[in-house]
């Protein structure tokens, strides 16, 4: 029997078996990198439904592909630059003996996804358009190797690692983390940087979204709207000055279940409906949307595997949904941004 679903002891994706997180912040800049680092190698897939995505090394985890695991998952903050918070964590784990072996070679494979913080105010001297004199280098591969070093079973949320410059919509956009765990020892859990352009949040009301999913009052205690938000609530596009590609929420979802490359790519696509169900809109031409998902593979069920992928991806779906709206709960006003804790107070507690 599966038996009751609840949230881990951390309620964070580190309560699946062999995940560990670091986060790395350069406060001056106002973007940071989030690694997600398996003890061991992982069964990997992705799905990429944004129109605007920045990814490394997603190719290779196609089912077609000869790469079945992968040493890392790093998510970054300074659009294409941050793509570079991959090769630090590449020069980490090769210098501990980690990766793929190639003959006498060991090649670290670390997919990576990044999300648009450039135009949150920080000091991004090196994007030659930036603002401040500060460093002339961006530094997304020193912060990938110090988010190595960092990575842990606790780890910070809200204006953290890769959340540190997010936005979501009008709001503080963050790093967000939940799990959900069964009584049979299936564990799922997702972490998610949201910077979304749409909606996080009902207009004019506050409640998120994804407030039917909340476990164990991780966003508060969200109060249900007291009437349907109104037929077109939250599509109002972006003034016009947005930038296509100035947004994106990537997430991870990690489950102990044993899985292959193909089952796993099931489940991403599975996940991707968590960013539907917290996120209005969602998959626009200015997000890159992005969700990793990693297997550890300590645990088998005796289950035919459609109804275990059935129950995975559902669970994903959810812990993606709820990791949305607590990243934005945790974080705190940035710049112009404003936290949602301060704006819609009277949206959550008892």
């Amino acid at each position: 029997m599966e038996g009751a679903i609840g949230p881990g002891p951390r309620n964070l994706i580190t309560d699946v078996d062999g995940i560990a997180v670091g986060n790395a912040e350069a406060a001056s800049v106002r973007s940071g990198v989030t690694v997600v680092l398996p003890d061991r190698r992982a069964v990997a897939a992705v799905d990429v439904r944004g129109g605007a995505p920045g990814t490394r090394e997603t190719d290779a985890l196609d089912p077609a592909c000869l790469v079945e695991a992968v040493d890392a998952v790093v998510l970054s903050g300074g659009s294409a630059f941050g793509l570079d918070a991959a090769q630090g964590a590449m020069l980490w784990l090769a210098a501990r003996g980690r990766g793929f072996r190639v003959g006498p070679a060991v090649v670290p494979i670390v997919p990576a996804a990044i999300l648009f913080d450039l135009a949150n105010g920080g000091d991004k001297a090196w994007t030659g358009g930036g603002t401040g004199g500060g460093a002339t280098e961006p530094p997304y591969r020193a912060l990938g190797g110090a988010a190595c070093d960092a990575a842990g079973r606790d780890f910070a949320l809200g204006n953290a690692g890769a959340g540190l410059g997010a936005k979501a919509g009008g709001l503080k956009g963050g790093l967000g983390s939940v799990s959900a765990v069964a009584a049979d020892g299936l564990q799922v859990g997702a972490l998610v940087a949201a910077n979304p352009v749409g909606h996080v949040a009902m207009p004019g009301t506050g409640t998120f979204w994804a407030w039917p999913f909340e476990m164990a009052g991780e966003l508060g205690g969200q109060r249900p709207p007291a009437a349907a938000p109104p037929p077109g609530a939250g599509l109002e596009p972006p003034r016009a000055s947005a930038a296509i590609g100035a947004n994106t929420t990537l997430g991870v979802v990690a489950t102990n279940l044993r899985l292959t490359k193909a089952e796993a790519r099931r489940v991403a696509v599975m996940a991707q409906d968590g960013y539907a169900r917290a996120i209005r809109p969602v998959h626009t031409p200015y997000d890159g949307d992005t969700v990793f998902v990693l297997s550890t593979g300590t645990l088998d069920l005796d289950a035919p595997r459609p109804e275990l992928l059935y129950r995975v991806g559902a669970l994903a779906a959810d812990c993606v949904a709820r990791a949305v709206a607590r990243g934005v709960f945790e974080a705190e006003a940035l710049g112009r941004f404003p936290a949602y804790r301060e704006r819609w107070s009277a949206a959550f507690g008892a």
